[in-house]
Formats: C-alpha cells, sequence, structure tokens
C-alpha cells in the first residue's frame, strides 16, 4: 500500500468568486501548486464578471463560524489565512474563532482588554490579508469593520498583508520611509508585509518581522500584465502555505515572492482582457 505524505494543511476563511482569479478560487490553486492542502470555510459569494462586481452576499455568521470550528476541531490547521471579511459581525465572530484554537499562547493585554491569543513561531501562523479598500483608493468595508480588524484580528496575527492603498489607509498617509511607516503598522504585535510599493522602476513588496526588527525589500520589475485580478490573494496563499509546511518567515516570504516572479513572468491561463 503506497504510504500517504502529510503536508501543510491551510485553513481559509474567506469569499467566493465565479471567475477563479481571486478569492478562494486562487488561494486553493495557490496552495496546491506550492505543495499544501487547501480547506476553506466560506464568507460570502461575490458575484462578478470581467468588467464589475454586481454583488456581495454574505453567508450567515453563525454558519461561518461552524464552518471553521468544523474542519479546526477535527482536523486542525497548520496556518490559517482570512481573505474578504465584509462586515464588523463577520471580523469579530472569526476573531473568536481563532482566539480559542488551543495551540496559541496568551499574549500579554491589549490596552485594558481581555487577554489576546497570538499566532506566533511554535504556534499556528495566522496570516491576515485584509480586504478594506480597492487600489483605487475607496473603502470596500465600513469603519466599524475597519475597527474590529484593529482590535480584533491585527493583535492575534503572524503577519499582515495589505496592499500599498491599504496600508496607506490604515496609516493615515502615504508611505514616505518603509522601514518607518511598516514598524508602525507592526504595533499591533505582527509582522507586517505591503505589497507593490512604487519605486522608481521596480514595486517592491516590504516584510517588516516585528520579531527581529530587519526590513526585508522584495523588488520586481513592473509587467503589463492584462489579468492581475487576485495576484494579492495568490501572494497570500503562497506565503501561507510555506508557513504551514514549517518555513520561517522570512524563508516563506522569499519562496513565495519566488513563486510569484514564476506565475506571473510564466506561462498562464488566458480568460479575458477584462481581468
Amino acid at each position: 500500500m503506497e504510504k500517504k505524505i502529510k503536508t501543510g494543511k491551510v485553513f481559509l476563511i474567506a469569499g467566493s468568486e465565479p471567475l477563479g482569479s481571486a478569492g478562494v478560487q486562487a488561494d486553493i490553486k495557490a496552495i496546491t501548486r506550492c505543495g499544501g492542502w487547501a480547506a476553506a470555510a466560506l464568507t460570502c459569494i461575490v458575484d462578478e464578471d470581467v468588467n464589475r462586481i454586481k454583488g456581495i452576499h454574505h453567508l450567515p455568521t453563525d454558519l461561518i463560524v461552524s464552518q471553521a470550528e468544523s474542519f479546526l476541531s477535527t482536523v486542525g490547521a497548520d496556518c490559517i489565512k482570512t481573505g474578504i471579511l465584509p462586515t464588523e459581525e463577520i471580523i469579530r465572530a472569526v476573531a473568536g474563532v481563532l482566539k480559542t484554537l488551543p495551540n496559541l499562547p496568551l499574549k500579554g493585554k491589549l490596552d485594558n482588554s481581555l487577554p489576546v491569543r497570538e499566532g506566533r513561531e511554535g504556534s499556528c501562523p495566522i496570516l491576515i490579508d485584509p480586504v478594506i479598500v480597492n487600489f483605487a483608493g475607496e473603502q470596500l468595508v465600513s469603519d466599524d469593520a475597519i475597527a474590529a480588524y484593529k482590535n480584533e484580528l491585527f493583535p492575534i496575527a503572524t503577519l499582515i498583508t495589505p496592499n500599498v492603498r491599504e496600508a496607506e489607509f490604515l496609516l493615515g498617509h502615504a508611505i514616505s520611509d518603509p522601514e518607518q511607516d511598516l514598524r508602525k503598522l507592526s504595533e499591533w504585535g505582527c509582522s507586517v508585509l505591503v505589497k507593490s510599493v512604487e519605486k522608481g522602476k521596480y514595486l517592491v513588496d516590504y516584510l517588516y518581522d516585528h520579531t527581529t526588527g530587519v526590513l526585508t525589500p522584495h523588488p520586481k520589475k513592473r509587467l503589463e500584465l492584462d489579468d492581475r485580478n487576485g495576484t494579492g490573494d495568490t501572494l497570500a496563499s503562497a506565503i501561507a502555505t510555506y508557513l504551514a509546511k514549517g518555513d520561517s518567515l522570512t524563508t516563506a516570504v522569499e519562496r513565495a515572492e519566488a513563486y510569484m516572479s514564476y506565475f506571473l513572468a510564466g506561462p498562464r491561463y488566458y480568460i479575458s482582457v477584462g481581468l
């Protein structure tokens, strides 16, 4: 009988979309290609075509929680990644599930709140890919939802991965000094990867490791892409996979960036110019 190979399990808490280029669909493809096992709790169904989003339909909060508890209590995860969490209620409910994970050590106190749990080395990493602002700078969720990200999810995250517009929204100003700005974003107690900061002929992904205080730039050449939808999901899921397989944060990001270079520059399926 062929022996089964154990692999890193990445549990997704995110939305579904019909195009296959973003959301859980993109996550699952990236995790599989990087050698991990993907499982998911859906938070919403996005109805869109290649030109526009026609609607976002939230799933009931108790169903989202039940999906997550069903997997985590019986199978368990080696890394957890969140995607679109469209409401304050859903964000707080998801945070409530993550804070009860038995293998997350207690981490002091945040302000005057109860002790919160953290995903750090030696425990189940938690990667929060916030969906709060699009690349046009338009806010996608309510102020209350953003506050819930800050107060409930960021403090228990191993890594947050905002795009440059989301990072600037959280900072309240444009990124001018990456080391200082990312250190500011890490004040919730998490490491930070800010994606696609413009620097001359390059776009740079900056990683600030909260545990070491080291800033690492990952420059990449600008590519003329017709189908850039979901690239942020893909990068974050690749990082989550390598974390699930036991890599350090620095190594996981390095390997994910290498995967993205291959993914973006290599042959890819062509669907529509609208993507």
